[in-house]
């Protein structure tokens, strides 16, 4: 299997089934082999069975399921842990960054083992923005991760965007390590990949903001900041190369 592409979903009933037939259409146009992998995170409608249907046209899918809601964290781990590919990217399930940017991805792996889209750095086209609050609310957040929250990460403008690639190797040596299960996770990822000596690069997308978004921005941001102060002690063991 050449990629798998994981797409955590929590109440995804209305967006999740053009989603995938996005990326069906577009995949059916590439000569790599792939598997696309929906993680149902506990939903309460009926995400699970609108994407148990589609899968009867789409052999190259899989479902997994998750009892209760978990958080995207634990979503996203479970679907990359079940991965065949030797390339592993995640995406969410409102397509914010469009399926043609994993080109881009596949272009710049082949140098690293980790690309990261953002929405911030120099290239980006961001072609629908957040509201204001929120857009500024991320920016400070980001800011504040770097300089006071958890300084021993390198200058990533955007931990949070919904698109990122890994090599197989790698996530397999990094994702067993991940202990919070909300949207901080991808901090923690990022930590522990710098941790352990990965090559890291963060890349420019286009992106859409979705007014459906699942983030609620003052309650996931309050939890993730207390999260992310969680990280450097729950991995104070963990050495450089290991």
């Amino acid at each position: 299997m050449d990629l798998s592409i994981i797409i955590p979903a929590y109440n995804e009933e209305k967006r999740i089934i053009p989603t995938l037939q996005k990326i069906r259409t577009y995949l059916s146009q590439q000569t790599y082999t792939h598997e696309v992998i929906v993680v149902d995170d506990g939903s309460l409608d009926e995400t699970y069975r609108v994407v148990e249907v589609f899968k009867r046209s789409y052999p190259n899918l899989v479902l997994l399921k998750n009892q209760m809601n978990e958080g995207k964290g634990s979503a996203v781990k479970k679907g990359i842990l079940s991965a065949r590919g030797d390339l592993i990217f995640f995406t969410d399930a409102d397509l914010s960054t469009p399926i043609e940017e994993l080109e881009k991805f596949l272009k710049e792996i082949k140098n690293v083992d980790i690309v990261i889209g953002s929405r911030s750095i120099k290239g980006a086209n961001v072609r629908a923005h957040e509201p204001f609050y929120r857009e500024r609310l991320g920016k400070f957040f980001n800011f504040n991760l770097r300089h006071f929250l958890l300084p021993q990460l390198p200058d990533f403008i955007d931990t949070q965007c919904g698109a990122k690639m890994y090599r197989r190797e790698a996530a397999l040596k990094i994702f067993p390590l991940q202990k919070i299960e909300g949207f901080a996770f991808d901090v923690e990822i990022l930590y522990i990949a710098k941790k352990m000596g990965y090559k890291i690069l963060e890349m420019p997308v286009t992106w859409d903001y979705s007014a459906d978004t699942r983030v609620r921005t003052f309650k996931d941001g309050l939890a993730m900041a207390l999260d992310v102060l969680r990280i450097s002690s729950l991995h104070k063991n963990l050495e450089h190369g290991n």
